[in-house]
């Protein structure tokens, strides 16, 4: 790629219509940041057991779910609500974004999720910020591999992707904490100030998504043209 393509594909990236993608994918991830961690610290206040409470599983499972499907509905017909830098890189990988665009939605997501963990850590009295960790039962190549597993297909309606992030943190929950969205994990962890086993949940969702966007390009739609932007169908369906 020479460097007049490089340029053509930066300024591509700075339109106007970019800016609105990367605000979109800002708000939306904060949102489903702040539901996410802020539904967790809700159940152990409830439940000061929660680790081993069935209940608090399947609370925190039903606000993933509703919070992830909320968030790509408000983004979808603007961003393409990816809200995870995980399918980003998947629509990187099947080249329905550039990477500079691709660059520029990860900045907004990260920022997204690192101001939603302090605003509930400043918040939030006499509770910690919830990080995600590996149960001694599992190691961090089994739980990389239950992060992709896990991570559900793209351009699916909102509702089904929430229900997908819901089913995966009742599967994945009680081993390694049930995140599927590395800026989540990556907000807590700067709140926390500890990155340890960041990796895991970086290494499987990236391999899932790239997997499921190019089954999905080559197998399941392989005829679709897509914006070079969002990384949407330029029909107008959102994922």
């Amino acid at each position: 790629m020479g460097p007049t393509m490089l340029a053509a594909r930066f300024q591509q990236s700075v339109t106007p219509n970019a800016l609105r993608s990367y605000l979109a994918e800002f708000i939306s991830t904060f949102f489903f940041v702040l539901a996410v961690l802020g539904s967790a610290m809700s159940s152990r206040k409830l439940m000061p057991d929660a680790t081993s409470d069935p209940s608090s599983l399947v609370a925190v499972a039903i606000a993933n779910a509703f919070a992830l499907s909320s968030a790509v509905y408000i983004a979808s017909k603007i961003s393409g609500g990816h809200v995870n830098p995980a399918v980003t890189f998947g629509m990187t990988v099947g080249g329905h974004i550039s990477v500079p665009t691709a660059l520029f939605y990860w900045v907004s997501q990260m920022l997204a999720a690192v101001m939603a963990s302090l605003l509930l850590k400043l918040t939030v009295v006499g509770q910690h910020v919830p990080t995600y960790t590996i149960a001694e039962e599992m190691t961090g190549f089994g739980a990389s591999l239950l992060r992709g597993a896990t991570l559900g297909g793209p351009n699916i309606g909102p509702l089904a992707i929430g229900f997908i992030a819901g089913v995966g943190v009742l599967i994945a929950g009680p081993f390694s904490g049930g995140s599927m969205n590395p800026a989540c994990a990556f907000g807590s962890a700067v709140t926390a100030g500890s990155f340890k086993n960041q990796a895991v949940y970086w290494v499987g969702p990236l391999i899932g998504a790239a997997v499921a966007v190019l089954l999905y390009d080559n197998v399941v739609f392989p005829s679709q043209s897509r914006d070079p932007v969002r990384g949407v169908p330029e029909a107008g369906v959102g994922v």
